[in-house]
């Protein structure tokens, strides 16, 4: 009999989901991927995706799998699930989508939603809040599908993120793990389950408490894998399904992300920095922590909305050259890019980008857009390029100043990963911009390394998260701060990026006034 010693992990992200087989010391065996059109979309700003879309593709993803040399499923002692967040899917009483899953990318607004209620109205005036409440119902998908669709709201049996959505295929039935909540849906974040009854959250969201697939702990098993579920995987029936996390925190525990001292930066299609907190700790007023991947303690972050997708727009509008030269050597753009970004010196000639391509809550706020200033005759889309990497730097090392003042720890070291964490170009940026060495993770694919080790501790391969960070987690390449580059960053992220959102704000008002777009 073959040992139980390997773990699987499916890894769900926006354009593309993983099979991935780790052994115990974090060792990536094999892989398989299977890309997707992220989203489809009706009207300007909605971002829809036919739930069976994740589906299959994770069927195929584990199928090819079983097909690669040397892997051995017999050996696999469970499995465990990381997704994207805050993508919703609607589903009736035997768990077949009604409507297409809303993305966590949508921006309909609902400005008709139900509201907080007179009582909740009332205080959120008294304390300075009620502007932001409103403006975070006015986002949740809920309200849309309620106020919109009401005959789809009648007939929902349970109200899903993506990660309950894949359980459920899974299981047959309908759990979900702590750990891949999020705290704009009715759930108490100190408390780490459903929010209870007398919070506004049901009311303005026209849910209720039976509408939600039952919480287990992060590391606890949720259940088997099926006979069906078998059949259309190949996942061997009867493996232990073990409750994972969402993305973000499998990537900060992947990345080795214990104690606040340590940023943990995702350089995804949603760029992050994020601290690990035993304390919940908000990064803005009003705005929760997310539940870490280690039950009872949580990440700290701040998000650039679009992030890294930055890349992929300039791939597509003025990537042209690049596209047909890697198409005839067979290569990705990317890494052409890398020469392109090494055409434009640190600083970009005073090319200053802020990437607030998407509206926010508190910063940027429901006004923010994106901007490039300080264009002269001499700049090209090397300039460009490489502004868009620095202006991602400038805002996420805005967002560990905010973490620091949060938490009262200083931040002194940086693990960087995600897709864009592949680019040394970026990589020295960062570590220039921040001041501060920045290291990649022994492997790119932290987020499923990070459901791994979740797997590890609950299977008992691992007696707990430190051993499993001790053990499947290492540093990769670092990089080192260059003075003359530091230097020259950081009056140009003191004296203009510092200011750039608050002299544009205004404007950026205006603009929303005037166009009606994003609203």
């Amino acid at each position: 009999m073959s040992a139980k010693d390997l773990l699987l992990a499916i890894d769900n992200g926006t354009q593309s989901i993983k099979a991935l087989l780790f052994d115990p010391e974090g060792n990536l065996l094999a892989k398989e991927q299977v890309h997707f059109e992220p989203y489809f979309s009706q009207k300007p700003g909605w971002t829809e995706q036919d739930p069976l879309v994740y589906w299959n593709s994770l069927c195929t993803a584990c199928q090819r799998l079983w097909k690669r040399e040397g892997v051995d499923k017999s050996r696999i002692a469970g499995v465990s699930l990381t997704t994207q967040r805050s993508s919703v899917i609607n589903v009736d009483g035997k768990g077949n989508p009604l409507r297409p899953a809303m993305l966590w990318l949508d921006q309909r607004k609902t400005e008709n939603h139900p509201g907080a209620g007179p009582f909740w109205n009332a205080l959120f005036t008294v304390a300075g809040a009620k502007s932001t409440v409103d403006h975070f119902l006015s986002e949740a998908q809920s309200s849309w599908i309620m106020t919109r669709q009401p005959e789809i709201w009648k007939n929902t049996h349970k109200y899903l993120l993506l990660s309950g959505y894949l359980t459920f295929k899974l299981l047959d039935k309908f759990v979900d793990s702590t750990s891949s909540q999020v705290g704009y849906i009715p759930f108490n974040y100190r408390k780490l389950k459903w929010a209870n009854s007398l919070d506004f959250r049901w009311r303005a969201q026209g849910l209720k408490p039976r509408q939600m697939p039952e919480l287990i702990e992060a590391a606890k098993v949720l259940g088997e894998i099926t006979s069906q579920a078998s059949e259309a995987t190949g996942i061997p029936k009867g493996l232990p399904l073990i409750a994972g996390a969402a993305d973000k925190a499998c990537e900060v525990l992947g990345s080795g992300g214990l104690e606040p001292s340590l940023g943990c930066l995702s350089y995804g299609t949603t760029a992050t920095i994020n601290v690990a907190s035993k304390k919940p700790v908000s990064p803005f007023w009003l705005a929760p922590p997310y539940p870490a991947a280690i039950p009872g303690a949580y990440n700290i972050e701040v998000e650039i909305f679009r992030g890294y997708w930055m890349v992929s727009w300039f791939k597509k509008e003025f990537g042209f050259e690049e596209r047909m030269e890697a198409m005839e050597k067979g290569t990705e753009p990317e890494i052409l890019f890398e020469k392109l970004v090494k055409e434009a010196p640190p600083g970009s000639m005073g090319l200053m980008l802020q990437p607030y391509w998407t509206p926010g809550i508190k910063h940027p706020g429901p006004e923010g857009k994106g901007a490039i200033i300080g264009f002269g005759d001499v700049h090209t889309r090397a300039h460009v390029y490489r502004s868009i990497l620095e202006g991602l730097a400038y805002a996420l090392r805005e967002g560990k100043e905010r973490l620091e003042k949060r938490t009262g720890t200083p931040i002194n070291r940086l693990a960087v990963s995600g897709g864009g964490s592949q680019s040394d170009s970026a990589m020295q940026i960062t570590a220039d911009v921040f001041g501060l060495p920045a290291v990649r993770p022994h492997l790119y694919e932290t987020s499923g390394l990070g459901a791994a080790m979740i797997a590890a501790v609950g299977l008992g391969l691992h007696k707990d998260f430190d051993q499993a960070v001790s053990a499947m987690t290492r540093p990769g390449a670092e990089f080192l701060p260059i003075e003359e580059n530091r230097q020259l960053y950081h009056r140009l992220y003191k004296e203009v990026f510092l200011k750039m959102y608050k002299r544009l704000g205004p404007i950026y008002k205006s603009i929303r006034d005037i166009t009606g777009y994003p609203s």
